[in-house]
């Protein structure tokens, strides 16, 4: 049948304790206990700063894991396989093997087969009724196909025999002997001891192989084999639907029989008489059986070979042996009687019973091949008790490294993807598919159950073993390190003197996926936690203590076969079942995932299982708390039902307990008073039924010096330790009072008790904790009487103190009346030093600040309600009544002050008077208050009212500021509101004066003066307005200037108009007269640049003004302006042209007064003019005059005019003077210049350009091209 899909249960609680609730475990264990518990287990996240280090010894860490196969932990499927194995052995050692039939591509399930079967009325009653359609619904299996007519065949071949043989149908007319009643059965099974659980060895007959073999297929048959074989001739299947076979019966080797065992015959006659009563057969002297001769009825008589047939084995032999008629007797049919049909008769390969094949349940239609056994030797072989399951160890030793590989691998493997990255979800889904599967056998490995006091806990631990670092101090005493915790002080363990694996000792577990813990319980439903150290998650499940019984109820109710061979299955840890199941059955069921760093909690009597789901490493150990002790007492008297070994004494923990009250946390001594309680009046009963009984010998026993081997009730194999029964004549045996009555049949007076304590001893330690317990009730009552002033009197702190201390000394816990006793004391301290700073002005020394009057109220009501006496009370009360005094005088000036203005030295007065008290009175702060209003409204009325000068916008603003923090009042409101509204006028004149300041856009005169005599009606000092003021004066001033030019007698210097220009520019004011001003001055600039164009060559050392001055010099020899001399003055680097000649600006006469002086300037540029134009007739004349060699001279090209014609002139030789700028004599060709009429070297000036327009002589033509023209003044003035 298919099963559903795994739905996870609800999660269980987790908590995230504080890092006070931390440092308390069991404190905080019991905290949330009230809601943990109900759902069994819990999970507790720790701060995230508590990590503590991995202390294992890795390098030497070495163990030797358990192996699981998980199919066979799942209780249903377990169950399943033991009846496969059953039915495997009921045809095995019938002579065949089984193999299970596959239909629709599964595996027939044959116990949900006879199961379904058995419930739907059996056999007969389903095919009499047709309901094996119903049966393979029920399956799972889909309507059609035939299947319930295959279902019915595989039933009557496989099934219907063994449920035959199950029932006892085969053997009802057999006289066969109970092989194992239940009291036998009681004997044959020994519960297993809870140190060595999960311990039982596995059965030696590895069946797996043979498991493995029966879900393979069988071979399709041949037609040789079914006609050899009529069983497979009877299933023959015709038309559609499966045709597997569903048993193969495959005979064992013919050549295992014996060669002389040949076929004989003997014929036996119907009137043969046969005892009722088969005899035993004897055997003879050579081991066969023979039968005796004087059985043989005469009757019987051999025939003769012709007439033999084939008989069985029992023929064989009875012909051996015809001399023994009990022999004869023997051989008939242990059903019947009868030994006719001999060819039918059956001998068991056995026990030699013969048996005909129709006489047989279910009857057989041949002879079987092979070995055959019989019902009776069936039954003793499948009814043999079953060894107990438990884990096999594995034989490979592991170090967690390699381990780790191990697991890793298989996982990686198994889902095909890395470990990190297969989720939870899968995993626990693919678990769950695994366990309840009986087709896949998935074997894993787990290190279970490795005792930390051999391999190393994961916790640091102070044992001397090795040095702890500082950061593993701190972890090495923590009560949640698993070595601690069961030791704490709180915790009933501690008590033990035995170091118990598992319960005081933490046990390690390694595990790798798929590794399974099973259901159950702690040892003693005993608290438990695990912390994990690393690794990958691990997946519990829990159910609470309040359905613990009706988890066994579930899992008893639906696999009664393994609890009847072993009772007390659910505490082996070798069984689980699917919480799906028992969630449908009514069971409450929680999960959770625990990761590394985490811890969870299990409660007593929560059943827990779970799986992991990968390589991981955990820590776990057994904790007892004081609430635990009535389940521990109830765990015995379940263990005592079982039969179950117990781990410790409960009676003896108890005792011990109760022996040493003192010692003991006050909740524990009063769990142990009410245990102790119950215990004895328990034992006073049982001792008095002994007394009844006639029992009067005892003796006392030291029960703890004993093994609890030899203390161990025989017949519930409870640890006794109060009393015990023994006899003196069975000294082996030993009981409890409880069953007294199974000791032995020995009389009373043989028999004898053995007593701890005696009944007077008893009460004596129950008073004692009745002491321990009500001590805390009697310190309680003193502290609420003195606390609640019962008796109306105060105590002093001393004795509050006292009581406090005594708390401390009788270890009370930690409770609310011991918090309220702290707390009242604290208060009384803090009130002595308050009031001792109060009255001794110590808190004003160390700068803390003082008591105000409300609080010195709330403080003198505190020192009065407290239940303790201070004498500092009535000086506190002085203080208060001096302050209220001066509240009242304060208060007064306070009102009289809201009507009229206060006097300031009557305010200053109060003022100080308040500064000395020891208290701060609220009057103090609006006494302050009212002084800082009337220094704030005498500065504005002085700011306002002063006449000679105006106030500062930076005044008027820090006065509103200063007014804001005022107290207010009427006065302080209507001051700020006149400054507000000035502030605003002011503010916006401002900002239009700023605007006009702004060169973006400029005013006329007049709407800056309308500004400005606006603003002069604010009594405000205004900084924009007063340079807005500042820069129309300026405007107006230039004005004046400008006019002051223009209407001058002659026009100015192009320098001054630039300079007015960029004056004008500055002024944040619109003047029409500055832009025609501008105007004038780009026009000038016009003209200059199209003179300097004109007149001035590109480079030219010469300014303008020097260009056109008239040359009134240009007659003089001194000075030689000519083009050569230049450059020789620039190769000599001469930059000073003054050095050179005489300015023409000196030459004119101009001072540099006259130069700013247009009209001086026209009169001597005329006067130069004149002075230049008679200084060029002279120079021609002189130039003129001077004698040309050759007589012939090239005319240089002058004016635009012709020259005129060129003659030939011949003068007397006379001395020649220098010409040409070379200053050499004349040679020719020479050129004369038409300006000045000199004459030049035709080398030592250039060429002129164009040659005159007339056709010159041939002679002259010659002459004029090896000439040039020499420059004109004019020219050369203007290209130097």
């Amino acid at each position: 049948m298919e099963s559903d899909e795994f739905v996870p249960p609800p999660e269980c609680p987790v908590f995230e304790p504080t890092r006070d609730e931390f440092s308390d475990p069991l404190g905080y264990i019991a905290k949330i206990r009230p809601i943990a518990e109900k759902s069994g287990i819990c999970k507790i996240r720790p701060p995230a700063d508590w990590q503590p280090p991995f202390a294992v010894d890795v390098d030497n860490f070495r163990f030797t894991p358990r192996i699981q196969r998980l199919n066979e932990l799942e209780a249903e499927t377990r169950v399943k396989l033991n009846y496969l194995d059953r039915i495997a052995k009921f045809w095995e050692i019938q002579g065949s093997s089984l193999k299970i039939p596959n239909i629709e591509r599964r595996i027939l399930d044959l116990y949900s087969l006879g199961k379904i079967v058995m419930e739907e009325g059996g056999y007969e009653t389903v095919c009499k009724e047709r309901r094996w359609v119903r049966v393979a619904q029920r399956l799972g299996y889909p309507p059609g196909k035939n299947i319930g007519s295959l279902l019915r065949s595989h039933y009557e071949r496989i099934v219907y025999p063994f449920e035959m043989f199950q029932s006892g149908g085969n053997l009802t007319q057999l006289k066969s002997r109970q092989l194992y009643d239940s009291e036998e059965k009681d004997k044959e099974y020994k519960p297993h001891s809870i140190p060595l659980r999960q311990s039982v060895p596995p059965s030696k007959i590895i069946n797996l192989g043979r498991r493995a073999n029966r879900l393979q297929p069988d071979p399709e048959p041949t037609e040789e084999d079914i006609e050899k074989n009529p069983e497979l001739k009877k299933l023959q299947i015709y038309g559609a639907g499966p045709k597997m076979m569903g048993l193969g019966l495959v005979p064992r080797d013919k050549a295992l029989r014996k060669k002389d065992e040949l076929p004989q015959t003997l014929v036996v006659k119907d009137s043969v008489g046969v005892k009722a009563e088969p005899l035993s057969p004897l055997p003879g002297p050579d081991g066969d059986l023979k039968p005796s001769g004087d059985s043989l009825h005469p009757d019987v008589k051999p025939e003769s070979p012709s007439q033999e047939e084939p008989c069985t084995k029992m023929t064989m032999r009875l012909r051996h042996n015809q001399s023994n008629t009990q022999i004869v007797d023997s051989f008939v049919c242990r059903m019947c009687a009868r030994g006719d049909e001999d060819d039918k008769l059956l001998l068991c390969d056995g026990c030699d019973d013969n048996y005909h094949t129709f006489c047989l349940l279910p009857p057989l239609s041949e002879t079987p091949k092979g070995d055959w056994r019989c019902p009776k030797c069936v039954a003793e072989e499948c009814t043999r008790p079953a060894e107990a399951f438990g884990f096999e160890q594995a034989t490979r030793e592991y170090t967690l490294q390699s381990f780790g590989e191990m697991a890793d691998a298989f996982k990686a493997d198994y889902f095909n993807m890395p470990v990190h990255m297969v989720p939870t979800e899968l995993v626990e889904k693919e678990f769950w598919r695994l366990v309840s599967s009986i087709e896949e056998d998935v074997t894993v490995e787990y290190g279970a159950d490795i005792h930390s006091k051999d391999f190393g806990s994961g916790f640091p631990m102070k044992n001397g073993k090795r040095e702890l670092a500082p950061e593993e101090e701190e972890y090495a005493r923590s009560g949640w390190n698993l070595n601690v915790m069961p030791v704490l002080d709180q915790s009933v363990l501690c008590h033990i003197n035995a170091d118990i694996s598992g319960m005081k000792v933490p046990w390690l577990y390694v595990g790798m996926v798929f590794s399974t813990f099973c259901w159950h319980i702690e040892d003693h439903w005993s608290y438990s936690i695990n912390y994990l150290h690393w690794g990958e998650p691990k997946t519990w499940y829990g159910v609470p203590s309040s359905s613990a019984e009706r988890l066994e109820e579930v899992m008893k109710k639906l696999t009664p076969e393994l609890f009847e061979s072993q009772p007390d299955l659910l505490h082996q840890l070798v069984t689980i079942m699917n919480p799906n199941i028992l969630m449908g059955y009514g069971v409450p069921v929680v999960r959770t995932n625990q990761c590394a760093g985490e811890f969870v909690i299990t409660f007593p009597r929560a059943y827990h299982s779970g799986f992991n789901q990968g390589y991981n490493f955990a820590e776990a150990v057994n904790f007892a708390a004081a609430d635990w002790l009535p389940a521990g007492r109830r765990c015995i008297e379940h263990y005592r039902r079982l039969r179950r070994y117990c781990v410790f004494s409960h009676e003896e923990l108890t005792c011990k307990m109760a022996a040493c009250p003192e010692r003991l946390d006050l909740n524990l001594a009063v769990a142990v008073h009410k245990e102790m309680f119950i215990m004895v009046q328990e034992e006073r009963k049982l001792r008095k039924a002994l007394l009844d009984k006639g029992i009067t010998e005892a003796e006392r026993e030291a029960f703890e010096l004993l093994p609890d081997d030899e203390r161990v009730c025989d017949k519930c194999k409870t640890t006794c330790f109060l009393s015990a029964l023994a006899c003196y004549s069975c000294p082996e045996r030993l009981v409890c009072l409880n069953h007294m009555d199974e000791l032995c049949p020995c009389p009373p007076e043989r028999q004898y008790l053995r007593y701890r304590y005696t009944l007077d001893e008893l009460p004596t330690m129950l008073h004692k904790l009745k002491l321990r317990a009500e001590s805390y009730d009697i310190w309680a009552g003193k502290v609420k009487q003195a606390l609640d002033m019962e008796d109306g009197r105060k105590r002093a702190v001393e004795e509050l103190r006292a009581l406090c201390s005594e708390a401390a000394d009788k270890k009370f816990p930690d409770n609310e009346l011991l918090y309220r006793l702290r707390g009242t004391i604290s208060e009384a301290e803090r009130c002595v030093s308050e009031s001792a700073g109060l009255l001794g002005k110590t808190r004003r020394h160390a700068g803390l600040p003082k008591m105000t009057v409300a609080e010195l109220k709330t403080f003198l009501d505190q020192m009065q309600t407290l239940p303790c006496v201070l004498s500092q009370i009535p000086e506190v009360q002085a203080v208060l009544s001096e302050a209220e005094l001066y509240q009242r005088s304060a208060q007064a000036l306070l009102q009289g002050a809201a009507l009229s203005p206060a006097d300031p030295s009557q305010i200053q007065a109060l003022l100080e008077q308040g500064t000395a008290l020891a208290v701060e009175a609220p009057e103090l702060e609006q006494l302050r208050g009212l002084l800082e209003q009337g220094r704030w409204l005498g500065e504005v009325k002085r700011a306002l009212a002063s006449a000679g000068s105006q106030v500062t916008l930076e005044v008027m603003r820090s006065l509103m500021e200063a007014g804001c923090s005022v107290p207010q009042s009427a006065a302080v409101e209507k001051a700020m509101a006149e400054l507000q509204e000035l502030l605003t006028i002011a503010e916006s004149w401002e900002e239009k004066a700023g605007i006009c300041l702004e060169a973006r856009q400029k005013h006329p005169p007049a709407t800056l003066e309308a500004i400005i005599k606006e603003a002069q009606n604010i009594p405000v000092q205004l900084p924009n307005i007063l340079a807005l003021s500042e820069a129309l004066s300026k405007a107006r001033a230039w004005t004046a200037d400008l006019e002051e030019i223009q209407n001058g007698e002659h026009f100015p210097c192009l320098d001054d108009l630039e300079g007015l220009v960029a004056i004008g520019r500055d002024l944040p004011v619109r003047m029409e007269e500055l832009r025609h001003l501008e105007l004038q001055v780009v026009t000038a600039h016009s003209w200059r640049e199209k003179a300097s164009k004109t007149f001035l060559k590109r480079n030219s050392c010469y300014s303008l003004l020097e260009v056109l001055c008239p040359c009134a010099d240009v007659s003089s020899d001194s000075v030689k302006r000519s083009k050569w001399t230049r450059r020789v003055r620039e190769r000599e680097r001469v930059r000073d042209c003054s050095l050179l000649y005489k300015s023409d600006i000196d030459s004119l006469g101009l001072s540099a007064q006259d130069l700013r002086d247009p009209g001086s300037i026209v009169s001597a540029f005329k006067h130069g003019e004149q002075k230049e134009k008679e200084g060029i007739r002279r120079l021609q004349e002189i130039n003129l005059s001077k004698p040309c060699p050759g007589g012939r001279v090239s005319e240089g090209e002058g004016s635009g005019e012709a020259p005129p014609a060129t003659t030939t002139t011949t003068t007397p030789l006379l001395p020649c003077p220098s010409v040409c700028v070379c200053g050499d004599p004349p040679r020719p060709p020479m050129l004369r210049c038409q300006l000045c009429r000199d004459l030049f070297h035709s080398g030592c000036v250039p060429f002129p350009k164009l040659l005159p327009q007339t056709s010159p002589s041939p002679a002259s033509s010659s002459s004029s091209s090896s000439s040039s023209s020499s420059p004109s003044s004019s020219i050369d003035r203007a290209w130097l």
